[in-house]
């Protein structure tokens, strides 16, 4: 029984258009040829010129042999005829051979040496152009299990594949060239033994196309296991998981996983390489029994005394060489193919249509008015449950707002609709007057300062940890500090040994670890880092604090806030009690608003909360 992942025979319509896919698939040679000339064309250009001389040179080397071989035979006769032998004449020619194959090394240096350089700029060249791509993508796409299959695919191999794709295709020039130059010396011998060199070679290529063809479906089909393998090193082997995974002694049974996905994988790519290597063993043999059959014939014709010896040995030197210049072009055909197929999974990747903001303004029409939601609907992709679900809000300017709500209520969502991570399913939201989606984004995300429950820890220094809040100020020390201070980190970050420039986190030589609450006050300043924001919102930032940290963070975060919109989101309640309005979600949806004071008297869902949460500390 086949396995799942194993390619399927082509149907009869399949079949039918083998020869049109095959001859599509080459559509991205041109592309790949451009795009490793405007990488670096000096060493595009000196490759092709240097693959021009290394592919006439070795045919020329042939004809010099005959040449000596035939001098040598002169001389040796005319010795016997008691002539002195014109030795000089040998010699000639043997340095001659000398230059040329001196040449020939220097050529095939020189090819190795632009490859060489050109892998590594064309693999950071399309490495960036990875990473410029995914800077285009919205969040919803880095939630897309399929996009990350295509990211996956393109990273795996695209990277080196143009660069194959051009060296096969300089390659398949240069054996061209010499098997140009074979035919022209070969053909004085028979034409007949020019049509077994090609033919000669067709099967092995045939069966090495389709081989091509399987690895690559394969390798598409196993993109998701391969994250997972990924994946499972990452736990395995990171600082932040190693305490879970050996508290909870997960280690050996993740390792077991992986460990089988390993094996599943492998045991395709052996099916396929011991195919393909039987396959190509088989029908090579026919290539080696044209080779020896034409030795045969070659030497029979000299004794017979219609050839010379000199020519003798170049007609054998040229089918030989004929034909691994066959079997040569006929493999740069079928690793063409096969880069082409890589590369569509880089193209497929890096033309992915994004829609792009379309807006432009950098004000509103009333500015003041603060944020509105207007009967705003949210549902993720792929999902069929809202997140929210006709949502009506008003936060007017220099107010404090507070979103209460179980895990999955939709506090988060809201956060993510309002900084445009997102775009609401049915409603809008507007900021001054002005629906989000005619703000210019980056204008509209420089007025906003978020710290999200689940902050990045960057590892980099303190400094710009904090200066990463605002990348146009992110390497001024004096905003580090202004920002820090306000964020409360300032006392502990000037007892570290190195103060703003201490490494942060153990991935680098020297590396210092935060605490839980230092992380979050670091967080903290970050967001002070856009002193231009007038909307500032927490997003259960001070998870990891105490109660009594926590109260004083959001004292001071007060103080810091008059002047501008404060949303805050926290399951303490004796926190959230310190906001003007505060907006009860359930199911994603509005259940209750008002102050703190005015909930508790309307004795409904966030009283119950509240009364939960207070016998606790009874």
């Amino acid at each position: 029984m086949s396995s799942p992942h194993e390619p399927a025979a082509p149907t009869q319509g399949q079949r039918s258009s083998l020869a049109g896919q095959f001859a599509g698939v080459f559509a991205y040679t041109r592309r790949a040829i451009g795009l490793v000339w405007s990488t670096s064309r000096p060493l595009t250009l000196g490759l092709a010129v240097l693959t021009l001389v290394a592919g006439v040179l070795p045919a020329a080397m042939a004809w010099v042999g005959q040449l000596i071989v035939d001098a040598v035979v002169a001389a040796i006769d005319a010795g016997r005829r008691g002539v002195t032998p014109d030795t000089g004449v040998v010699l000639a020619w043997v340095a001659l051979e000398a230059l040329a194959a001196a040449v020939l090394t220097g050529a095939q240096r020189g090819i190795a040496l632009s490859q060489s350089l050109l892998r590594v700029l064309l693999g950071q060249r399309i490495n960036v152009l990875i990473l410029e791509k995914a800077l285009t993508l919205q969040l919803g796409h880095f939630e897309d299990s399929e996009l990350y299959d295509k990211l996956t695919r393109a990273r795996r191999e695209a990277s080196m594949r143009p660069l194959s794709l051009v060296n096969r295709s300089i390659g398949l020039v240069q054996n061209s060239i010499s098997l140009v130059s074979y035919a022209i010396l070969l053909v004085h011998f028979s034409p007949v033994a020019l049509a077994v060199l090609v033919i000669a070679g067709l099967p092995a290529f045939v069966a090495e196309a389709k081989f091509s063809g399987d690895a690559f479906r394969l390798f598409r089909w196993r993109a998701p296991e391969s994250r997972m393998q990924a994946y499972l090193e990452t736990v395995l082997a990171r600082e932040d998981s190693a305490k879970e995974v050996q508290l909870y002694q997960l280690g050996p049974k993740l390792l077991e996983r992986y460990r089988g996905i390993f094996d599943k994988l492998y045991g395709e790519d052996r099916r396929l390489t011991v195919r393909r290597d039987t396959w190509g063993y088989l029908l090579g043999l026919i290539g080696t029994a044209a080779f020896y059959g034409a030795y045969a014939w070659v030497v029979l014709v000299t004794i017979a005394g219609h050839i010379t010896l000199g020519q003798m040995t170049m007609y054998i030197l040229l089918f030989k060489q004929g034909q691994a210049a066959v079997a040569a072009c006929l493999s740069a055909v079928s690793g063409m193919y096969e880069d082409n197929l890589y590369l569509s999974n880089l193209y497929e990747y890096l033309e992915l249509d994004v829609p792009q903001p379309a807006g432009q303004a950098r004000q509103g029409p009333r500015p003041g008015d603060g944020i509105r939601f207007e009967n705003v609907s949210f549902a993720y992709p792929g999902t069929a449950v809202s997140a929210l679900a006709d949502v009506s809000l008003h936060v007017p300017a220099g107010s404090s707002l507070a979103l209460v709500g179980e895990n999955g209520s939709g506090k988060t969502t809201l956060i993510k609709l309002l900084t445009r991570l997102y775009t609401p399913t049915r409603g809008r939201i507007l900021l001054d007057g002005l629906d989000l989606e005619a703000w210019d984004t980056d204008t509209l995300r420089r007025r906003i300062g978020v710290i999200f429950q689940d902050f990045i820890r960057y590892q980099l220094i303190v400094g710009e940890n904090i200066g990463a809040g605002d990348v146009t100020r992110f390497d001024d020390e004096s905003r580090w500090r202004e920002a820090a201070d306000r964020g409360m980190a300032a006392p502990f970050v000037e007892q570290l040994p190195r103060g703003y420039r201490t490494q942060l986190g153990r991935w680098f030589l020297g590396g210092l670890e935060l605490s839980g609450g230092q992380w979050q006050k670091i967080a903290l300043a970050r967001a002070f880092m856009r002193s231009s924001a007038d909307i500032l919102v927490l997003d259960e930032p001070t998870a990891a604090m105490d109660a009594e940290a926590e109260a004083g963070i959001f004292e001071h975060f007060r103080q810091l806030t008059r002047d501008r919109i404060a949303i805050l989101i926290s399951h303490r309640f004796s926190t959230v009690r310190m906001a003007g309005h505060i907006v009860v979600l359930h199911h994603g949806r509005i259940v209750e608003q008002g102050s703190h004071a005015s909930l508790m008297r309307a004795d409904g869902r966030y009283a119950h909360l509240f009364r939960l949460q207070a016998a606790g500390y009874q």
